[in-house]
């Protein structure tokens, strides 16, 4: 785990995009034993499943202005990861702790409809670079699925919330659960419910 960590946070460090951030960590990963590619796929399996709740699910509607569908979450819980150790951990453990996070502070007072691709709260790639990295240190195709699956592991390919479901549209709930970020984003209108998109604007 702690190498997971550091090299999801040089990653970080070492480049300026996240297109240059994913071909970092893919060759760093494609550079090491193939036992490692798995261990990064099953890491990230684990850690996106300690923030696979609606409590994190309504935190991301809250920020995205609703805008956060099935696949839009599955990618904001690989970009919680993306943020590193410590600040995985704080939001982990308290999902208005987003309200903290830079670039979620950044996007607060502007339009989704205004925000860079750059700056969506997603990191859909991160699902692949173990993959590919495997794939090259062994030349088999899809290898690293068959390698899990052997394990008895079956990786996430979708948001499975595991705490009871609650209704994420009620804004004085939401209000009361995200009291730092209902003050910096938007709630629903009373009485009206977020249309959940399946595509950003």
């Amino acid at each position: 785990m702690d190498e997971f960590w550091a090299l999801v946070e040089a990653s970080a460090t070492a480049t300026d995009t996240p297109d240059e951030r994913l071909a970092w960590l893919t060759d760093r990963l494609a550079g090491r034993p193939a036992a490692d590619a798995v261990d990064f796929a099953v890491l990230l399996d684990g850690l996106r499943r300690q923030v696979d709740t609606w409590r994190h699910w309504a935190a991301a509607l809250v920020v995205c202005g609703g805008l956060c569908s099935d696949d839009g979450f599955h990618y904001f819980q690989a970009w919680l990861v993306g943020l590193g150790r410590d600040a995985f951990a704080r939001v982990a453990a308290d999902p208005d702790a987003l309200a903290e996070v830079p670039q979620v502070r950044r996007l607060a007072g502007r339009s989704p409809r205004d925000w860079a691709e750059d700056e969506w709260p997603d990191w859909e790639g991160l699902d692949y670079v173990a993959d590919e990295a495997y794939e090259r240190i062994t030349g088999v195709v899809d290898g690293l699925d068959e390698v899990v699956e052997a394990g008895g592991i079956e990786l996430s390919a979708s948001p499975d919330p595991v705490d009871e479901e609650w209704d994420v549209h009620d804004r004085a709930e939401l209000a009361r659960r995200y009291p730092r970020l209902a003050g910096m984003f938007p709630l629903p209108a009373r009485g009206r419910e977020w249309v959940w998109e399946t595509a950003r604007p």
